[in-house]
């Protein structure tokens, strides 16, 4: 059973920055396409960003040039840095790993594990 673990939610103001982390249980970062999705109150789990085994990486438009991902295969770690926060991305993030090969985006229900999540709060 794989098991993801997020770790880096916090609450910062407007302009800051966060880095979100996930472990991982096995070595699934080489056999997986990995990403992150986020979920703000009342509203729809959404894709944000996703990371091939070949580390080609895939942004939504909301946040790209903003958010940086990239995981470590040796260390079974998944990283999303993200610079410039807005209050609109204010929301719970999880980790994912879907295992149809990467996209130009992830879709829920091809996600196979999923994470807790981590809140991440930004204040204007």
């Amino acid at each position: 059973q794989v098991q993801l673990v997020e770790s880096g939610g916090g609450s910062v103001q407007a302009g800051g920055s966060l880095r979100l982390s996930c472990a991982a249980s096995t070595d699934i970062y080489r056999r997986y396409c990995m990403g992150w999705f986020r979920q703000a109150p009342g509203k729809e789990r959404e894709w944000v960003a996703g990371i091939s085994s070949g580390l080609t990486a895939y942004y939504a438009v909301s946040v790209k040039g903003r958010f940086t991902i990239s995981q470590d295969n040796a260390k079974k770690m998944l990283f999303l840095q993200m610079n410039s926060l807005k209050p609109e991305d204010t929301a719970m993030y999880y980790c994912a790993a879907d295992p149809t090969p990467c996209l130009a985006t992830m879709k829920l229900a091809d996600v196979a594990y999923w994470g807790q999540g981590t809140q991440v709060a930004v204040s204007s």
